[in-house]
């Protein structure tokens, strides 16, 4: 018996042929190297893989973009190496690979921006740098309606756009327009509009309609019937936050007391919801689910399907002006037994705020879209031989009127003349608001053709009441002839 002790080497010298050992001394080599390419990491410097709002166009809408790297990154490096210009001040957060950016504030209309990363690091390798990213997006062209008041152009929608001023007529002119709202891709308008052609010109008589923009692949002025007038009359109506349904309030032709919302839907035939009793005013829900219509001596909640229970009745209120455009929030009106009315903020947890309480009227109310500002149209009652109001534009910081005092967060911006119907509109991104101004003489009908001809639409930049500046003095400015303006979103 051999002594020798028996090892894996001495095997190797006694047993294998040399291509086993060609084999295994290569097989060695290539383990080494692997070991040392692991430890040493990959040489090739990380990247972006994706830009969620690269090459696109944004709306204000767009609160947040995200940024995909191939590497898991240092945040404080690539946070620092971000470049955005002109700037938009807004929040990190980070998952993994993937950064997210949230903005403070909705992007600014008409802007194109530039976006750029540069000495980003990787998290486990500090000297190796992100690869430079270079990209641009844009935002959309500031765009608004109206309808015309001189020339080719009167009771005609026209489509305006700010940023290429450029203007348009969208309607035929055999046809009056008396109401319309864009949709939210602005590839069409939804309006109201009465044939000039028919015996009677009456606002009862309107249909409802849709014309395209030519922003989308149709051509502009594509007219669309929507809702006749040949059983039922059609009054007020409104468009979804999704521009997925129109609701219409409509009466009956035979049988006034039949009188209710319906709603249309796209390639569906129009559906009646049945109310326990007539409605007013009514607003639709952001989320597109609901309406908050006047009845009796309060507000119901009525969900968009036929059949379905009430979600709710408001006996304090008298009809809902605006909701935030999260729905989180709304303002609501009440008018008190001492013939003053009153403003509400009322949120989705049922916390009711009065913020403000005059002698006046308060027709409209807007919330900015931070929800920190309420831009409100609202009169101040005149005593003389007759009551008079003066409608005036004034602005409401929210924070301060919750949390502080309501009578020193208001501020009065423009007094407006004296005339029975006001349309204010605030731009997607809460930068301006648009009015208009009808002939302040009480011998002239409303919208007569004179009075038509003396409408006035004028904008109100709002950026440094963003910002906070309220000592700053803002100056509404003329743009042109017409009247009932809106902001394309």
């Amino acid at each position: 018996m051999s002594n020798s002790r028996w090892s894996p080497l001495n095997w190797y010298k006694q047993r294998a042929q040399p291509l086993d050992r060609i084999a295994i001394a290569l097989l060695l080599s290539f383990s080494f190297a692997i070991v040392v390419l692991l430890s040493s990491g990959n040489h090739s410097a990380p990247k972006v893989r994706d830009f969620s709002w690269d090459n696109q166009q944004i709306n204000a809408r767009d609160t947040a973009f995200t940024v995909t790297f191939s590497r898991p990154m240092d945040q404080l490096s690539v946070q620092q190496g971000l470049q955005i210009e002109p700037p938009l001040p807004g929040k990190f957060s980070w998952a993994g690979r993937r950064m997210a950016y949230t903005l403070n504030a909705p992007v600014e209309y008409g802007q194109n921006f530039k976006l750029s990363f540069t000495g980003g690091k990787e998290r486990f390798n500090q000297t190796t740098q992100l690869q430079p990213f270079n990209t641009e997006f844009s935002s959309r062209d500031r765009m608004f309606a109206f309808i015309g008041a001189v020339e080719d152009q009167t009771e005609r929608l026209v489509l305006v756009n700010m940023t290429k001023k450029e203007n348009r007529i969208l309607t035929p002119s055999n046809l009056q327009v008396l109401d319309f709202y864009p949709y939210p891709d602005r590839e069409k308008i939804a309006f109201a509009a009465v044939d000039r052609q028919a015996e009677n010109l009456s606002p009862t008589e309107q249909q409802i309609y849709t014309v395209t923009t030519g922003i989308g692949k149709a051509e502009a002025g594509q007219v669309e019937l929507l809702l006749d007038n040949k059983t039922y009359q059609n009054l007020r109506f409104a468009l979804s936050e999704d521009g997925q349904l129109i609701v219409v309030q409509r009466v009956n032709r035979a049988n006034t007391n039949e009188f209710d919302p319906w709603v249309l839907r796209p390639n569906k035939p129009p559906e009646v919801l049945k109310t326990k009793q007539p409605g007013g005013e009514f607003v639709i829900t952001p989320d597109s689910s609901a309406i908050a219509i006047a009845q009796g001596q309060g507000l119901a909640i009525l969900p968009l399907e036929s059949g379905a229970e009430p979600l709710g009745f408001l006996p304090k209120f008298g009809t809902v002006l605006s909701f935030s455009r999260d729905g989180s929030k709304a303002a609501m009106l009440k008018f008190n037994n001492d013939f003053t009315r009153s403003l509400f903020i009322v949120n989705n947890q049922g916390i009711e705020t009065e913020i403000l309480k005059i002698t006046g009227s308060i027709r409209d109310a807007i919330f900015d879209p931070t929800q920190r500002f309420l831009f409100c149209l609202l009169t101040e009652l005149q005593e003389g031989e007759t009551f008079k109001e003066q409608p005036y534009l004034a602005v409401i910081d929210l924070e301060t009127a919750i949390k502080k005092d309501p009578k020193i967060a208001l501020k009065p911006l423009v007094k407006l003349p004296q005339q029975r119907e006001i349309q204010v509109s605030l731009a997607a991104d809460g930068r301006a608001l648009l009015f208009d101004q009808t002939e302040n003489d009480p011998n002239l009908a409303a919208k007569s053709a004179t009075s038509l001809q003396n409408s006035r639409l004028w904008i109100l930049p709002t950026e440094t009441l963003l910002a906070g500046d309220w000592k700053a003095p803002i100056s509404p400015i003329e743009l042109m002839p017409g009247f009932h303006p809106r902001w394309l979103p």
